[in-house]
C-alpha cells in the first residue's frame, strides 16, 4: 500500500542566531513559502523553531521541488499523520518504512513526545515503533550512529506524525530580510549568479537592464527578462527595470576616445543605476564584476568607475573565477540563456583596446564635453518597471528559436 504525506515539516537553521528579531525573519520565511506556494492548496504554519506545510493533497514532489530553492530553509522533511491510536501507529510506520528501507539497511527511531499526556513517553516510543519495524522485516538492523534511515515519530495533541527523509534546502536568508537592492543585469553569465547569490542573503533584489535599441535587438531584451525570471525561482517577484540608454551611448561614441568608451559607458551605468535605487528605496547596488575578467573590472578601471558614486556596491563573484561562475550558473539554470548570441550595452561598441588602466582626471575630463545631467534625468525619465512573477519555462527558450 502507498502511504500519502501529508505534510513538511521544515527547519530554519541560521535564522536561529537572530535573537530578538528571529521573529522578523521567520515571519518573512513564511511569507515567501507561501508566496512560492500561492497557487497550490496548502498552508503554511511558521513557528518560533520550525514550520509546517498542510499538503492537503497537493503534489508534495512540486511542493518539495519550490521548497529546496527558498533561502533561509536549511532542510525539510515530509511527514505523514496517523491518528493516536497505537495499532495505527505501528500500521503507519511499518508503510511508511516500506518507502525506503531496503536489505543490508540500518536504521533507528526518533520520538518526540510534543503533548506528554500520551500513554507511552519517549523511550517507550522508541521500542514500540523499532518492535513494528522488526516485525515487518526480517533483515532490519539498528545502529544508533548516522544509520541508514532515521525514522522521526512526533506526538503532538492532534495526531502522530512520522518521517523518514530529509532534504536539504537552499540556506542562506529569507528573501527581503536585508533590505532592497539594484541588481545591473547584462545578459551575460555573472550578473544573474550575482543576483542569485544576493539573494541567498536575504536582499530583496531588483534588476536594472540598459538597452539601446536599434543597437540591442527585442531578443536581447527578452533574454534578460528571461534570465530575471528564472531568479524568481528563488526570490519570488522581481520589479524588471528596463532603461533607454540610446542617447548616451551614442554621445560617448561621438565625443570621447575609443580607448574611454567603456570606462564612461559603466559610469553612466553606475549614476544612472544609483538614481533608480534612490526613487526606489536600495540600499546597495549589486553587479557581476569579477576581477581582472575583462577591460572594466581591473581595480584601475573598479576605481574610476566607482568614483561617481558613494553607496555601496556589493560584487558577489569578485572573486571566482569563470568555471566557479559557471558552475553556479548551471546549478541555477540561467547558464544556457546567457550564453545565447544576443548583443547588451556593454559589447555594441566595445573598442578594440580598452583602457584597463584609466585616469579619473582624464574620464572627467571626457566626460566635461558632455550634458551628464540631463543624460541622467532623460534615462531615469524613461524607464520601464515590470513585474517579473514566474520562472522562464521550456516554451520560453523555445521562442529564442525563431530569433537565432
Amino acid at each position: 500500500m502507498t502511504i500519502e504525506y501529508s505534510e513538511i515539516l521544515v527547519r530554519y537553521g541560521e535564522l536561529s542566531t537572530k535573537g530578538k528579531n528571529r521573529k522578523t525573519f521567520i515571519h518573512q520565511l513564511a511569507k515567501n513559502m507561501t508566496s512560492a506556494l500561492t497557487d497550490l492548496d496548502v498552508r503554511v504554519k511558521a513557528t518560533r523553531d520550525h514550520a509546517h506545510i498542510l499538503l492537503r493533497g497537493a503534489d508534495y514532489e512540486l511542493v518539495a521541488e519550490r521548497l529546496a530553492k527558498i533561502f533561509g530553509i536549511v532542510n525539510f522533511s515530509p511527514a505523514v499523520s496517523a491518528d493516536r491510536s497505537l495499532d495505527t501507529l505501528r500500521t503507519t510506520a511499518q508503510q511508511l518504512m516500506a518507502r525506503v528501507y531496503k536489505a543490508g539497511m540500518t536504521f533507528k527511531v526518533q520520538s518526540r513526545r510534543a503533548d506528554h499526556t500520551f500513554e507511552l513517553d519517549s523511550t517507550e516510543l522508541n521500542q514500540f515503533v523499532g518492535d513494528a519495524i522488526f516485525d515487518a522485516f526480517d533483515y532490519a538492523k539498528v545502529q544508533m550512529k548516522q544509520p541508514d534511515v532515521t525514522l522521526r515519530v512526533e506526538v503532538r495533541e492532534d495526531a502522530i506524525y512520522l518521517s523518514v527523509e530529509t532534504i536539504k534546502g537552499a540556506g542562506g536568508l529569507p528573501v527581503g530580510t536585508a533590505g532592497r537592492g539594484m541588481l545591473m543585469l547584462s545578459g551575460g553569465i555573472d550578473s544573474p549568479v550575482a543576483g542569485y547569490l544576493a539573494l541567498k542573503r536575504g536582499v530583496d533584489i531588483e534588476a536594472v537592464h540598459f538597452a539601446s535599441p536599434p543597437y540591442t535587438s527585442p531578443g536581447a531584451l527578452k533574454k534578460a527578462r528571461d534570465l530575471t525570471a528564472k531568479l524568481t525561482a528563488f526570490g519570488g517577484s522581481i520589479q524588471f527595470i528596463e532603461v533607454p540608454f540610446t542617447e548616451i551611448q551614442e554621445e560617448i561614441r561621438d565625443k570621447a576616445p575609443q580607448e574611454y568608451l567603456m570606462t564612461l559607458t559603466r559610469r553612466f551605468m553606475l549614476r544612472i543605476t544609483d538614481e533608480i535605487r534612490k526613487i526606489r528605496h536600495g540600499k546597495i547596488i549589486i553587479n557581476g564584476e569579477s576581477l581582472g575578467q575583462v577591460a572594466s573590472q581591473t581595480l584601475g578601471s573598479m576605481e574610476v568607475i566607482n568614483a561617481v558614486t558613494t553607496t555601496p556596491i556589493i560584487r558577489p563573484v569578485v572573486t571566482m573565477d569563470k568555471l566557479e561562475i559557471i558552475d553556479i550558473a548551471e546549478k541555477i539554470d540561467t547558464f544556457n540563456l546567457s550564453i545565447l548570441p544576443f548583443e547588451d550595452c556593454c559589447t555594441i561598441f566595445a573598442p578594440p583596446n580598452p583602457k584597463t588602466n584609466p585616469k579619473l582626471d582624464k574620464a572627467e575630463f571626457y566626460e566635461s564635453k558632455l550634458d551628464i545631467e540631463g543624460l541622467v534625468s532623460r534615462a531615469v525619465a524613461g524607464i520601464k518597471v515590470d513585474k517579473i512573477s514566474v520562472s522562464a519555462d521550456d516554451a520560453q527558450n523555445q521562442e529564442f528559436d525563431d530569433l537565432l
